[in-house]
C-alpha cells in the first residue's frame, strides 16, 4: 500500500476546516475526511461567540476576518438572567463587546469555501486507526477504504477515534443533559418570546436545572433545557416531560417549551479530566474536543479554531516537524487547561444550590 505524505485531518468541524484553510494557504498537501454525508447532511447546532484571543486570531491568521465580519452578528451579544419565577436577575443588552456571534452552519460555510472543495472526502466514517512500525498511521474507515498517512490530525471530537493512540482517557458523563429545541421565525409569530429572550442569550436557574434561550439568525431561537442526570442512561425527553420538570416555574418561562417546535435533540454533557495531556507521539496530534473537551461555556470552537491555526504555524514552519508539534502540543496544554477549570467552576456553579447568585457574579465580574 502506498504511503501519502500530505497530511490526513480527521473531521470537518471548526478547528479541522480552519487547519485546511491555512495548510492551503501555504501550498501543504492535506485530505479532510468527514463522516458527514454532505456539507448538509445534518444541522449544525446553534451561534458562536467568536473571541479575539482564539476564534477572531484564528480567522485572521486565515485570511477570512473579513469575511466572517459579514455573518457577524455584534448586536447579538446580549445576556439576561433570570430566576424560575422570571424576575430579572442581570441583565447586558448592550452590542459593544468584542464577542460577536455567528450561526455554526454560517461558519462551516465560510471555511468550506475557502480552499479547494476536493480536499473533502464526505462520508468517511474513521472506525480505527493504528500507528505502523515506520511511524505511518493507518486509517481504517467504516466505508471499507484503508489508507496510511505521514501525519495524522485528530479533530474528531468528542469521541475522537485518533485521540486512542495518544492517550487511554476516555470522556466521562457529567452528570448533566441538554435537551435542544428550536423556535422559528420567532419575531413575527411570537413576540413575547423574542421580547423575553432579547438580542442574544437569556438563561433561567433555579432547582439546579436551566434554560438556556439563544437567538441565532434569521429570527431562528434555540431553547435548551439542561437536566441533571445520574449517568447518560434513560436520555429520552419530549416536549412534553420537559414540561414536567419546570411545571412549577413562570409561566412566561414556559413560553419557550410551548412555542418549540416536536423535534427534541438530546445532548449529554461528556468532559475529559482538566489538564488532560499525553506523551508526544511523532506523527499524530489532536485538536478541539479531541484534546480537550470540557463543558459548554462558550470556549470549546474557540479553542479548536486557535488550536489550529498554531497547529498549521507548527506545521508549515520548516524545520524539525515533531519538536515544532511538540511546542504546540505545550501551548495548547496549558490553554485548555485553563479553559478547562473555568468550565468546570460554571458547571459547579449551575448545579449547586445558590447557583443563580453564582452565575449572577459570574456575568457582572464580581466572581
Amino acid at each position: 500500500m502506498s504511503k501519502n505524505s500530505n497530511i490526513a485531518i480527521i473531521g470537518g468541524g471548526p478547528g479541522g476546516l480552519l487547519l485546511a484553510r491555512m495548510l492551503h494557504l501555504k501550498g501543504v498537501a492535506f485530505t479532510v475526511f468527514e463522516s458527514d454525508e454532505s456539507p448538509v447532511h445534518r444541522g449544525q447546532g446553534g451561534m458562536l461567540d467568536l473571541h479575539a484571543e482564539t476564534g477572531q486570531y484564528a480567522m485572521k491568521r486565515a485570511g477570512l476576518f473579513t469575511e466572517f465580519q459579514s455573518f457577524a452578528r455584534y448586536e447579538d451579544q446580549g445576556i439576561r438572567l433570570y430566576d424560575k419565577h422570571a424576575t430579572l436577575v442581570f441583565k447586558d443588552d448592550s452590542a459593544d463587546g468584542d464577542r460577536p456571534e455567528i450561526d455554526r452552519s454560517q461558519l462551516r460555510t465560510l471555511l468550506l469555501r475557502s480552499f479547494p472543495q476536493e480536499s473533502v472526502l464526505w462520508g468517511y466514517r474513521l472506525s480505527e486507526a493504528v500507528q505502523l512500525a515506520d511511524g505511518a498511521v493507518e486509517l481504517r474507515f467504516s466505508n471499507g477504504v484503508v489508507r496510511q498517512f505521514d501525519f495524522v490530525v485528530g479533530a474528531d471530537g468528542a469521541w475522537s477515534k485518533v485521540r486512542p493512540l495518544v492517550s487511554t482517557v476516555k470522556p466521562q458523563h457529567t452528570g448533566l443533559s441538554y435537551f435542544e429545541l428550536s423556535i422559528a421565525d420567532v419575531d413575527r409569530r411570537y413576540p413575547d418570546v423574542a421580547a423575553l429572550v432579547g438580542r442574544g442569550t437569556s438563561i433561567a436557574k433555579g432547582d439546579g436545572k436551566s434554560i438556556f434561550a439563544q437567538r441565532n439568525s434569521n429570527a431562528l431561537i434555540r431553547v435548551y433545557a439542561a437536566l441533571p442526570r445520574a449517568n447518560e442512561a434513560g436520555i429520552v425527553e419530549t416536549k412534553e416531560s420537559i414540561l414536567v420538570h419546570f411545571a412549577d416555574w413562570d409561566a412566561s418561562l414556559l413560553q419557550l417549551f410551548h412555542a418549540a417546535n416536536e423535534d427534541v435533540r438530546p445532548w449529554p454533557v461528556y468532559t475529559l479530566p482538566a489538564g488532560h495531556r499525553w506523551v508526544h507521539h511523532a506523527g499524530i496530534t489532536l485538536i478541539g474536543d479531541a484534546a480537550h473537551l470540557m463543558p459548554p461555556a462558550g470556549e470549546g470552537a474557540n479553542l479548536a479554531l486557535r488550536d489550529a491555526a498554531d497547529l498549521a504555524d507548527a506545521l508549515t514552519q520548516g524545520g524539525d516537524r515533531s519538536v515544532a508539534v511538540q511546542a504546540y502540543e505545550n501551548v495548547m496544554f496549558a490553554r485548555a487547561k485553563t479553559a478547562a477549570d473555568d468550565a468546570m467552576h460554571v458547571l459547579a456553579a449551575g448545579s449547586s444550590e445558590d447557583g443563580l447568585e453564582l452565575f449572577r457574579k459570574l456575568m457582572s465580574g464580581e466572581a
